[in-house]
């Protein structure tokens, strides 16, 4: 029984937590673009990636 007492108020804090990340991605609009995150996968991308060169290992 005397856990609870430690359990409870940690079992508060973490809801707390969760709940003010989950506001913060809200108000900083990390779901705002959801379809083009989806359609930008489909594209084909020519190009490699920035400073990737031919590299010889002799």
């Amino acid at each position: 029984m005397n856990i609870l007492i430690v359990l409870i108020p940690v079992s508060i804090c973490l809801g707390a937590a969760g709940l003010i990340a989950c506001l913060w991605t809200l108000r900083s609009g990390q779901y705002e673009d959801l379809e083009g995150d989806a359609a930008r996968i489909l594209l084909e991308d020519d190009e490699g990636f920035e400073g990737e060169e031919e590299k010889s290992w002799a």
